[in-house]
Order: structure tokens, then sequence, then C-alpha cells
């Protein structure tokens, strides 16, 4: 049987299926829970180069990893495909949720395991975040003696390890990767959260040039890893990753991750001194991160010890820009030539097709012979022919307008046949829509992974909110001041002309806006200045005709305050979303 969140759970009208993470009462539980503290001994010595895993640690027995197959099914919905890691009692897998039709990544242990209650705690505290800077953890549970923790699959990523096997980064791609896993970093710890395996192996890089972590509170669990320092130990890491970008070597002695170690005795040297080139300033920015290896004693910048200060000190140095586009030289235009064409005897007029060295002579053109009397009385025949048929085509032309004078009124308006009027316009009809995500102004998601319930065409499934108390407008927290909703994506700009959205419940105070025509990858409420449906509190369905459409590529269905769910507390939903042009 499944076990239930230490806070006070409810299950949605949905029958029970949505993730943990929705099940949660956010307003008891707003993430800020962190993940229990374990011990045990984690099995990869050769992964556990200074820096990643070194925390608290003994060792422990654990159970045999659960002896399961590709083709099983956990919870009904989630299929195993491959296994991708097996050892220390746990396995993880790709897994196919047949739910949603969607790849997912799955951790699997024995409810037995030691680690299996701190495993579900660090999980659900992670799920709690929402932030999209992290992979989300989309369910976990206990359930037929085993513990799982459901997380998502992003198949067009790129994990950074891949990406240093190719080789040192340019300082511009080296920047972005530090700015963004510093704030990602500093944004988990200010909710009480962790990594402490933040190695390239949890970093993955998407088509669209975002990071994303992976494994936030839950590798560590998942290994027995504990640390007296979680932030000095996070920042480190970053400053591990960032220093193996720039030089493509691993900052420690011991080469790890297909990366090869400093020379031993040497310590640590700057990434400038590894590799010429590097810039300057990311090289120093590293050394200050790695400030466990005594790196400040030769200079005057105090070391990063937080994620937050590392983002500080990221933000303060000059932007570093892409490098400028090369573009290949244009070929130079040649005006070609002509030649001189030579009408030469016995040719007719063509020219020759056997080309000679030799100059041949040019027979003078004959002269033009004098034009007979037969001609000129021919010429002004035919002139006087083409003035009758002026002045026929001249007086047709002025017979009609004046026919079609007459049949107008005396108000000067003219009568049209039911033929003449201009055809109704055609019913709008619905557009395809490319993707929805959750609309999160403060950075905080609610429940991203189920948002694909709103545009599934099926009003049986819907993407539900949690439970808030004491107040409609999401419990008055202050990560939900702005409300939320979802911002669906056209694929491309399109007129919209009428919007049909079902709602999960009634009495929710919801509008519609839609993104400007220019607008790309919109994100808070001033990204939608379009106003599409004016604030109100909706029925069962929201549905507007619009007088004139609207051009846009994205449109947003904002909620901003919750109906009674008749149990003291407040929840509301978007069921399905259809935008019509």
């Amino acid at each position: 049987m499944a076990e239930r969140s230490t806070a006070a759970v409810d299950v949605a009208d949905n029958g029970g299926n949505e993730p943990l993470a929705a099940k949660a009462d956010e307003a008891t539980n707003d993430g800020t829970a962190q993940a229990e503290d374990t011990e045990g001994a984690s099995p990869e010595k050769p992964e556990n180069p200074k820096g990643q895993d070194g925390g608290r640690a003994r060792s422990e027995a654990v159970p045999a990893t659960p002896d399961v197959h590709s083709g099983h099914k956990l919870a009904g919905r989630y299929r195993l495909e491959e296994c991708v890691t097996r050892l220390d009692g746990f396995s993880s897998w790709r897994a196919v949720d047949e739910k949603l039709r969607r790849a997912v990544g799955v951790h699997l242990l024995p409810a037995n395991h030691p680690r299996a209650r701190s495993v579900l705690a660090a999980a659900r505290s992670s799920a709690l975040l929402g932030d999209p800077r992290f992979v989300q953890v989309l369910d976990a549970v206990e359930e037929d003696d085993l513990v799982y923790v459901v997380h998502e699959w992003l198949p067009d990523a790129t994990e950074l390890t891949a990406l240093l096997a190719a080789g040192p980064m340019d300082a511009h791609d080296a920047y972005q990767l530090v700015s963004q896993l510093s704030h990602a970093m500093a944004a988990a710890h200010r909710e009480g959260l962790t990594h402490l395996r933040l190695t390239p192996g949890a970093v993955l890089r998407s088509s669209t040039g975002q990071y994303r972590i992976r494994g936030l509170a839950v590798n560590a669990a998942l290994r027995g890893i504990a640390s007296e320092r979680p932030l000095r130990q996070d920042t480190e890491a970053i400053g591990a990753l960032l220093y193996a970008a720039l030089t493509k070597r691993w900052p420690y002695e011991s080469d790890a991750y297909g990366l090869s170690g400093l020379p031993k005795g040497m310590g640590l040297i700057a990434p400038d001194q590894v590799r010429a080139g590097v810039h300057r300033g990311l090289s120093e920015l590293a050394m200050r991160a790695l400030a466990n290896d005594g790196a400040t004693a030769s200079r005057q910048e105090p070391p990063c010890t937080t994620p937050d200060e590392l983002a500080k000190a990221v933000a303060a140095m000059p932007r570093v820009l892409p490098p400028e586009p090369t573009f290949a030289a244009q070929p130079v235009y040649q005006q070609p030539g002509y030649q001189r064409t030579t009408y030469q005897q016995g040719t007719y007029g063509r020219p020759s097709t056997h080309p000679s060295s030799v100059p041949q002579p040019v027979l003078a053109a004959p002269p033009a012979p004098l034009q007979s009397r037969t001609g000129r009385v021919l010429k002004w025949s035919v002139s006087a022919l083409l003035i009758a048929a002026l002045g026929l085509g001249s007086w047709q032309l002025a017979e009609t307008l004046l026919d079609q004078r007459k049949g107008s009124d005396d108000t000067g308006v003219t009568e049209t046949t039911d033929d003449e009027k201009e055809p109704a316009p055609a019913p709008p009809k619905p557009l395809t829509i490319a993707e929805a995500t959750e609309f999160m102004p403060d950075g905080s998601g609610i429940q991203p992974g189920d948002v694909p319930n709103a545009i599934d065409d099926d009003s049986s499934t819907a993407w539900v909110t949690h439970r808030y108390r004491g107040f409609p407008n999401f419990g008055n927290l202050p990560q939900r001041r702005q409300g939320s909703g979802i911002i669906v994506d056209l694929g491309k700009v399109q007129d919209v002309r009428a919007i049909d959205v079902d709602m999960y419940r009634s009495g929710q105070t919801t509008a519609v806006f839609a993104a400007g025509p220019n607008a790309s990858s919109p994100s808070s409420s001033a990204d939608f200045p379009q106003r599409i449906v004016e604030k109100k509190v909706a029925g069962k369905t929201l549905k507007e005709e619009l007088e004139k459409p609207v051009r846009t590529r994205y449109v947003l269905i904002h909620i901003t305050e919750l109906p009674a769910d008749g149990t003291g507390g407040y929840r509301g939903g978007i069921a399905d979303i259809s935008v019509l042009g």
C-alpha cells in the first residue's frame, strides 16, 4: 500500500492518480523541508573525487537490488524499458508513462532498504520545489514492498560529460554554465535543499542552451551521502565543473568522468595556467569557488563558499559575449564578357559555328526598298479600321454604364443580387497546440508535470492545483501572489479568434491574455499585454469569441482565485484548452 506523506494529503477529484507532489498540502509543506541526512556506503569509489562525495558515510548492509525486468509495470502505468544503473541495492531505469505517453526515468529500491525513507523524503522535498531549472520529480511512492521515484526524462538533452569529451568550452558557454548552475543551486538552498553530488553526469544541456540539474537531493539520498558543509560542497562542485569546462581537466589529482586529473604533487593551478587562451575572469572565478584547496592564498578576492556568493560574483564580472559569427568569403562576381559576332558570307545572318582566326569580310546591308503606293494605302486602311473599332467599343461601354445607373435607387446605392453579396466568414476552427507549460511568474511551479493533461482533448484528465487553506488566492502564499495557470504555444504566430476552456471546477477567477506577435518564451504577466477574456468568475466552461482576431503565438489562461472544495480548502485547475482561429 502506498505510504502517505507526513504532511496533510488530499486526494484530487480525478481519482487520486495525480503525482504525489500534487497531493501534498502546499499550505503546510511549501517546499522548505530538507532531505534527511542519512549514513551509508557509497559504492562508487572510482567516481568519488575530492569535492563531490565528501560527506559522512559508513558501511551498511543493503538488500539485493529488486528483481524486476524490462516490461515490468509500476502502478499500472510506468512500464520499465531499459536499466541504466544497477548498484548498491537500487536500480535506475528508462521507462514509459503509458497514461501520458511520454518517457520518464525511475529509481527503484526495496522498501526495506536502509535508505528508502530518506529517498522518499528527498524526492518529495525536491518535487515541492517545482523549479524548471531542475529535472522534476513526478512521483514518489512506496508500493508492493518497493519504493520508486519517477522523474522527467529529457531525450533531447546532452550530458555535460559528453560535452566535455568533445573538448573545452569557449568562454561564453562556460560563462552560461557557471551562471545558470550557481543561480539554480542558490534558489534550491534558499528552500533548504542541497545536491551533494553535482557531477558532470548530473548536468544536462537542452537544445535551447538551458542547463538542467537532475538528482537534486535524491542522488545523494540514494547513495547515502551527507555533509556537514553542504553549501560549500555544492559550491566547490560548481567550481570543479567550471574548471573542467575551461580546461577539459578535472581539478584534482585523480582522473574522473572521462577527464584527466592534474599532475600529482603540483596542487591546484589556475585554469589559465593549464591551457592558453582561457578567459582570465572565469579562471579567477573557478579558483574562488574551489576555496577548499588553499587556492585563495595568493589572491586578493575572497573565496565563494555558497552558490549565492558565486552567483553574485558572476553577476559582478563583465558579461562574456558570444563569439562573433564568421561568414564565408563571398565569391567574386566576374562580369561576363561579350563576344563580338561576325556575320560572314554564307551564314545568312547567324553567328558562325566555325570561328576562324582569319578576319572575314563583312557584307554591307542592302538599302531598304522604297515604300510602294500600295503599302501606303494599306497602312491608312488599317488605321481607319482601328479607329472605328475603338469608337464602337467606347459606345458599348457607355451604354453599359447607363444601364447600371438605371438599376440604382434614388440614394445612389446600386442594387446587388444574392450572388453578388460577400460570403459570411467561416466559423473558427481549432488551432494546433504545439506545447503547453505552467505559468510560474514567481519561479515556483505547482504541477508542471500534469500540464499535458490540459491539452490532450480529454476532459477526464486535468491539470489540478494543490489544496490551499484559509484563502482562495492560493492560500495567500508569497510565491502564489500572482496566481498560476497554463501558457499554450501555437508553434507560430496565428490569428486567434476564439477560446474554449473546460475548467476543472466552476467558480475560478480567470482571465485570458495573449503575448505580442514578437514574443519569445514569455514567462511573466508583463509578457502578455493583449487581453482576450476579461477577468471574471468562470463557470465549468470559459468560452469567448473575439470581434477582431488577435495575432499571437502564446496564450495564457491565468487563474488568480480558486473555488472552495467543500472541505475547508480551495482547489482548482484546467481540464482542456482549445484555441480557435
